[in-house]
């Protein structure tokens, strides 16, 4: 089941991927990811009120606990990571193509492994060993074919930006499994619901600082923002993907290397888009990357049966 809600989560992060794309051309960054973290704080704010007012039974799939500063204090860190990666993240994905940013994204699996191994002992088999080597090709492959573009990736900021937001999306889904793993497993036993609602809010006031003192000031000199009806779409898809995600998670067996590479597989659907959509170039040559992506995800699958 863990695995099925994985490839769920990946099917619903490749709609949000496009839809972040799509709100990001030509328009503000910080605007676009406080109204994002709006929105999804909105979509779960009446799980936390109607949970504390009894009207959702503790034994309901949407019960939040709300929780004592105990806990909130490691949600808080959780909302850190996220908002640190989201911040490189949005940046890097408004000045690349989108069929470079998803391959390089279904490379975040392998800092997730290395932790996974080293932080929770996990072991994958042969298949599992097999997905992550192809996966590993696939971003070499990608790195040549960018060149066609003149896109180098050793010298270029926003390469970089999308790597380091996949590295701290790494920590922050290690991270998660230490939150959600008993305290008999050596984690802190936090609902799930409850993770998601509230590092949604906190990130909500973490950006609406963000923009009073460092965009609002520099308004007039940066790129204008614009509303695109495409943002409330990226907090829908998000939210969704990541219930998805959590709930995969919270299943007794499942793998957090194996969720996380899993999840990748979103870059079939943003990577269909960037073609169609959005008519970016060199999609042979990226082809040749994409199925390389598919087909670890084919070996994943066999080796997590």
């Amino acid at each position: 089941m863990w695995l099925i809600l994985a490839f769920l989560s990946a099917a619903l992060l490749g709609f949000y991927d496009v839809f972040k794309k799509k709100s990001l051309r030509n328009n503000a960054v910080i605007p676009v990811l406080l109204l994002n973290t709006l929105f999804s704080s909105l979509i779960f704010l009446p799980f936390i009120i109607l949970s504390n007012k009894g009207v959702i039974p503790s034994d309901s799939l949407f019960f939040t606990h709300s929780y004592g500063w105990a806990e909130h204090r490691y949600i808080l860190l959780k909302a850190v990571i996220v908002l640190s990666s989201w911040l490189f993240a949005y940046f890097g994905l408004k000045n690349l193509p989108l069929t470079i940013v998803g391959p390089i994204n279904a490379t975040r699996p392998i800092w997730v492994l290395i932790g996974g191994i080293t932080v929770f002992g996990e072991r994958l088999n042969l298949w599992q060993w097999l997905g992550v080597t192809i996966a590993i090709i696939g971003l070499y492959m990608l790195s040549r074919s960018s060149k066609k573009e003149g896109i180098d990736f050793r010298h270029n900021r926003f390469i970089i930006f999308v790597i380091l937001a996949n590295i701290l999306g790494a920590i922050s889904g290690l991270y998660d499994k230490f939150l959600m793993a008993s305290p008999q497993n050596h984690g802190v036993g936090l609902d799930k619901l409850a993770v998601q609602s509230w590092y949604n809010i906190y990130q909500f006031f973490m950006m609406l600082l963000m923009l009073l003192l460092l965009w609002w000031p520099n308004h007039k000199r940066t790129t204008p923002f614009h509303w695109d009806w495409c943002i409330i779409l990226i907090s829908i898809f998000l939210s969704a993907a990541d219930f998805a995600y959590f709930y995969a998670l919270g299943h007794d067996g499942a793998m957090i290397s194996i969720v996380s590479m899993v999840r990748r597989g979103s870059v079939v659907v943003s990577f269909l888009f960037g073609a169609l959509i959005f008519h970016e170039k060199n999609l042979r040559s990226k082809v040749i990357d994409l199925l390389l992506v598919l087909i670890s995800m084919l070996f994943l699958f066999l080796g997590s049966r």
